[in-house]
């Protein structure tokens, strides 16, 4: 996508941009993750990847294709729907070859690429069942299989597990990845579940209103985000005004400190440019064998992951790693070069 542009035009001739110069690579055979809140334009920008938006400005391309302007049918993807999309009056087989017939292949190879992405999928025992037969599961698999058959060079999914319980949403993320590793195919999933987006991608793009805030590797960019934002939204870190002692000539900095890298000051030795918050336990959250400690230093509530059980209203010191400390400018948000 290169500079894509998304505008609609609402009563009283008002626009609303819903996507605002977003451009981005999707690398062949991987998957890539468009991630954010709803309403931040990530679902339109699917749809203008399918055909089934018309982008306002900006340009598409699929390899070395130009589709911005071609049709559906003729871009090769194929999507996944939130809801499913099936039939009800079709079965299994029928509905996953549905998109084949409307194409005008023949029915013995229908019925042979329909059966192997069944089988990929592990619903081919269920063939003959009609779609209010099947559990939530199954019936996500099955679009799923009716987007394969097609052998699209691009798979687009949108939300496919928001509407699975918790267990099973686990279980898909593993069946997913494991089909894609398999296949080699190139998916763009979109999702508002940063675990779903950390765990299964080999790419994350961050959006927030209608723009990109960061885009790479999950391990980028959640060690080094690149605005409060994403600091935020992936893993809840900790953000505060930098004290007097800390900013100097840098007054006007946000401090960033995930809970997981404050230590207990007694059980490490210090280090030059360490951030110690001193302050009383006001709440601690049991998580398993680890507690999250929400440390009352000043005006400001720090949260910080423990493994010893303190009284509430003890006070404590916690220490943090310079290395670990993240620095932003306080109003735009934006990393600070260290």
């Amino acid at each position: 996508m290169r500079a894509v542009s998304k505008s609609f035009e609402g009563a009283k001739r008002q626009t609303t941009r819903i996507l605002d110069g977003v451009s981005l690579t999707a690398p062949a055979g991987q998957i890539t993750t468009i991630l954010g809140e709803s309403g931040c334009g990530k679902t339109t920008l699917l749809r203008i990847v399918a055909g089934l938006e018309t982008a306002t400005s900006g340009g598409i391309h699929i390899g070395e294709r130009e589709v911005t302007s071609v049709h559906p049918s003729r871009r090769g993807v194929a999507m996944v729907f939130q809801n499913y999309g099936l039939y009800p009056a079709k079965t299994v087989a029928k509905n996953i070859e549905f998109p084949l017939k409307m194409a005008g292949v023949a029915p013995a190879e229908r019925r042979t690429r329909g059966l192997a992405a069944a089988t990929l999928l592990h619903i081919d025992h269920v063939m003959d069942r009609m779609p209010a037969q099947l559990s939530g599961g199954q019936r996500q698999r099955v679009g799923i299989a009716r987007a394969l058959a097609r052998d699209p060079e691009i798979l687009l999914m949108d939300e496919p597990l928001s509407n699975l319980d918790a267990q099973l949403r686990i279980e898909m993320r593993a069946e997913l990845v494991a089909m894609q590793r398999r296949i080699g195919s190139t998916m763009l999933y979109v999702t508002h579940d940063q675990t779903e987006a950390m765990t299964m991608s080999d790419r994350v793009v961050v959006m927030r209103g209608g723009h990109i805030e960061q885009q790479g590797t999950p391990e980028e960019v959640f060690q080094v985000p690149a605005t409060t934002y994403v600091a935020a939204f992936l893993g809840n870190m900790n953000l505060a005004p930098a004290p007097a002692s800390e900013t100097g000539a840098g007054a006007g900095t946000t401090l960033g400190v995930r809970p997981e890298h404050f230590l207990p000051a007694d059980h490490s030795v210090p280090q030059e440019g360490d951030l110690c918050i001193e302050g009383a336990i006001e709440y601690a959250e049991l998580l398993g064998t680890d507690r999250i400690l929400h440390v009352r230093a000043g005006d400001t509530l720090w949260r910080a992951r423990v493994d010893a059980a303190l009284p509430l209203h003890e006070r404590i010191t916690v220490r943090a790693r310079a290395a670990n400390v993240h620095r932003f400018d306080a109003e735009s948000g934006v990393r600070l070069a260290v």
